[in-house]
């Protein structure tokens, strides 16, 4: 076999490696976004059978983020990739570390919805919280959109939403809090909603972190820890 054909055949066997472990990142978060939403779905219900199954379900993504990131180690130590395909493999392992802990807030719902199911319902706290979860649900599919497309742009927008997240996590909490002065018979079922809308608000922080991710993978920059302005002027130079 010619030199050039052997330097094909491998390539095109590495391009298939990493095509598979991004299809594979791509599946778990399409996992991970149904637990986010049969978990909310679990709370707005009190539906104590659905929520069993969502915390149940959790295992899958877990398996999915050691094959994964197994896959990653056989990667590094087989063909020793350099430049962007390096990014591609740390992006990967960062990315399915923050999903496996997006499906481990979206279990902690769960397990708070199986627990609130045993209660008289608080109907005006769950449909706040179901707003939020959809706000966040959004930015976990924003994320792994930017990450299919490697579009910078789009994660730009995922980071940006995080702020208005944060706002709505603050005046839910507020609201919480005052329910509980108003009525102190309601403070144990409230408190478990806070521990889900604390769930949700640390759901948008690793959505975030994702889309940090991408512009690492695309522009070789990290923009961890910077702030929304910082980040936008970093990518300018």
């Amino acid at each position: 076999m010619e030199t050039s054909n052997l330097r094909q055949h491998i390539s095109t066997q590495f391009n298939a490696e990493l095509e598979d472990v991004r299809q594979r990142v791509m599946a778990m978060g399409g996992l991970v976004e149904q637990q986010i939403i049969d978990a909310t779905e679990a709370l707005s219900m009190m539906d104590a059978d659905m929520a069993d199954r969502v915390a149940a379900a959790d295992f899958r993504i877990n398996q999915l983020e050691v094959a994964i990131d197994e896959e990653c180690s056989l990667i590094l130590a087989r063909r020793q990739p350099a430049a962007g395909d390096l990014r591609l493999v740390y992006a990967v392992i960062k990315t399915i570390t923050d999903l496996e802990r997006i499906g481990d807030e979206a279990a902690k719902i769960a397990r708070m919805a199986h627990d609130l199911s045993a209660h008289e319902r608080l109907t005006e706290r769950v449909f706040e919280v179901t707003h939020l979860s959809r706000q966040v649900s959004g930015m976990v599919h924003g994320a792994l959109d930017a990450f299919a497309r490697m579009d910078v742009d789009a994660a730009l927008a995922v980071a940006r939403q995080d702020r208005e997240v944060d706002r709505e996590y603050e005046a839910l909490m507020r609201q919480c809090i005052t329910f509980m002065m108003e009525d102190p018979r309601t403070i144990r079922r409230v408190i478990d909603i806070l521990w889900c809308v604390r769930a949700l608000e640390r759901i948008g922080d690793h959505a975030k972190n994702i889309s940090e991710y991408v512009i690492y993978l695309v522009k070789g920059k990290d923009v961890r820890h910077l702030s929304i302005e910082s980040m936008e002027s970093e990518l300018k130079r």
